[in-house]
Order: C-alpha cells, then sequence, then structure tokens
C-alpha cells in the first residue's frame, strides 16, 4: 500500500493518473507522447525531492542510462518500439535498482496477460507497416506495472 508522506503519496497518484493516460492512449493509436514522458520525468524528480530518495536518485539516473543503452540497440533490431524504450526508461528511472525486480515479475505478469488476451480476441493487434508481425501497445502492462511497484510501497519515503 501507500507509505510515507501525503506530499509524496500525491505525486505517486498524479503519475498514475499520466500513467492511466498514456496506457489509454497507446490501447487506442499506438502512440506514447513525448510530453507524457516528459512529465512522469518531472514527476519523478518532484517525488525524490518530497520523498527524501534524492539522496540516492543518481543510481537511479544511472540505471535508467544503461537500460536505455540495452533498449536502444533492441530498437536498432527492430525488436522495440520508440515509445515503448521513453515509457520503459522513464519507468526504470522510477524504480531504480532496488525496485526492478518486483518490477520486472509485474512487468512479465501483465504483458502476459495481455498477451493471453489478444490470443483470445479480447484486445486487439495491429499489423506492422514494414512486416507480417502483429503489434500488441506495450504501455499498458508497463503502466500496470509500475503503479503496482507503487502500491507494493517500493518507493516508500526515506526516514
Amino acid at each position: 500500500m501507500l507509505a510515507g508522506s501525503y506530499p509524496s503519496q500525491l505525486v505517486l497518484i498524479a503519475t498514475a493518473a499520466v500513467l492511466f493516460y498514456v496506457a489509454h492512449n497507446d490501447l487506442r493509436h499506438y502512440k506514447i507522447r513525448n510530453e507524457l514522458i516528459g512529465a512522469l520525468g518531472v514527476l519523478f524528480f518532484i517525488h525524490a525531492f518530497v520523498s527524501g530518495r534524492w539522496v540516492s536518485a543518481h543510481w537511479n539516473i544511472a540505471f535508467a542510462f544503461v537500460m536505455f543503452i540495452v533498449m536502444i540497440v533492441l530498437y536498432s533490431r527492430g525488436l522495440m518500439g520508440g515509445g515503448d524504450v521513453k515509457l520503459l526508461t522513464v519507468a526504470f528511472l522510477w524504480v531504480g535498482i532496488g525496485c526492478a525486480l518486483p518490477f520486472a515479475v509485474l512487468l512479465l505478469v501483465f504483458a502476459g496477460l495481455h498477451v493471453i488476451a489478444t490470443k483470445l480476441g479480447w484486445a486487439d493487434t495491429r499489423r506492422g507497416d514494414d512486416d507480417e508481425r502483429k503489434r500488441i501497445p506495450f504501455a499498458p502492462s508497463v503502466a500496470a506495472a509500475l503503479i503496482g511497484v507503487f502500491l507494493l510501497g517500493c518507493l516508500a519515503p526515506m526516514p
């Protein structure tokens, strides 16, 4: 459950609202707007400040940067979309090394559920412009996993 100071909880709630909008937009249009990624990044720094986590924020930044480099390689090989790279980079900024495992497990669960929903015809897919592979929006899974990390209390304010 959400733990910590009132201001940090408000930031997490605002972040969850932005994540819901990002997920909804990706489901409908297969697009993740840059302004929303920027807003999620700004919200991270506000949360780091009000929760006292700014002391270790440099580790989150370093972790997000390393993951960004890995994902750029995957993107260059056509294995990830650009919006997914942006959203996952900011998600890794939020979770850092300390909360990466719960995030990864939740991401696997939600992405698996989304794939099952597409196989059963409950969720839509699109064909890629350059190939015959089916594509599903990944933002709903990322958003659900990040919100799950918030609810687990992994990002609790520093004492």
